[in-house]
Order: structure tokens, then sequence, then C-alpha cells
């Protein structure tokens, strides 16, 4: 994939159809560059022996195509910065997928536009609470739909077109704050 957003999408995208209420989505970078990424979630998770194929491309829950990607490029895409990735899972409790870069790296793929992959998140899932973190030595970029429904309450849904706008201007005030979103 052009960009590890695309990646924080696809994966994402598993854990809605996992039956996920609740999901995390992290990026931590520290000091020397090395990025992790965190997504973790609390749907249906997965048997031991799922998640011990779930890099192979040819293993997939869906019905409508034999092949699943998300992960293995994942896994592809950290593997060629030096970092590597781990899915841990339980039935019944959720799936945790983390995954390290080396952002020095000249086969580091760049983050890309995390903003539109959340406001895609959010308008498709708007019944769903997401978790966003962004942490550098520099900064902090935060985004918790669990306070936005606190003060909107139930009357407005996070997928309307009032509260999208709000949340691109929320996050992009936050990154331009504290020196832009990385690419």
């Amino acid at each position: 994939m052009k960009e590890l957003s695309l990646n924080i999408l696809d994966v994402t995208g598993n854990s809605v159809t996992a039956g996920a209420k609740n999901i995390g989505i992290s990026l931590t970078e520290d000091a020397d560059g090395m990025l992790t990424l965190q997504i973790t979630d609390d749907g249906c998770g997965m048997s031991e022996e799922v998640v011990a194929r779930v890099t192979d491309p040819f293993t997939t829950s869906r019905t409508t195509r034999k092949v699943g990607l998300g992960l293995p490029l994942l896994k592809l895409a950290s593997e060629q910065t030096g970092g590597q990735m781990e899915v841990r899972s339980k039935l019944g409790e959720g799936t945790t997928v983390t995954a390290t870069f080396d952002t020095k790296s000249i086969d580091f793929t760049p983050v890309g536009d995390v903003i539109s992959t959340l406001v895609t998140l959010i308008m498709g899932s708007p019944d769903i609470d997401f978790l966003f973190t962004d942490r550098t030595p520099e900064r902090e970029v935060r985004l918790d739909t669990k306070e936005l429904r606190a003060v909107l309450g139930d009357e407005v849904s996070l997928g309307s077109p009032d509260v999208i706008a709000w949340i691109k201007e929320y996050l992009s005030e936050q990154y331009n704050s504290t020196g832009g979103q990385d690419q």
C-alpha cells in the first residue's frame, strides 16, 4: 500500500467486521525514529490456529474472495524497514495488531493522510467508539469518540456532516499546532 493510513483503514475494517464496539488506533514514534502502530479491538477475536495463519494471503474469513492481503501487506511494510508485526487474539475477547517501523529506512512507507482515514472510519461506523492517538517526542494528537458522545448525547450521530467537519478541523488544528501531520 502507498501509505500506512491505508493499512490502518484495512486492518480497522477487519475489526469492524469482527463486531468490535471499541477500537484503539495508536501511532507512537520514539526519539530514534522507531514507529509503532497498534490497533486493538474488542471484537470476536481469532483462534490460535487462525492467528498462526493470519499473515498468509490465502487465509481470510471473507466469502466474496479467497484472498486477504491486509495483514500480509502490513507485515511486509514493517519488515522491509527492519521492523516486525505481531498479532495477538483471543476468541471472544478481541485482537491486537502491533507493527513496528524504522522511519529512517529508505523502505519506510509514509504514514499518509490519517485524518481522512479516521473520518472515513467514523463515517462508515458511527456507532463504534474509536480512540486515536499519534505521539512523537514533540507532540500528541488525540481523538476519543466516547468523549464526543458524552458532549453530543444520543441525539446527534458521529457520522453527521457537522460532526465530521468538526472532527476534521479538530484533528487538523492539533497537527498544525504541533508541526503538522507526518507524511
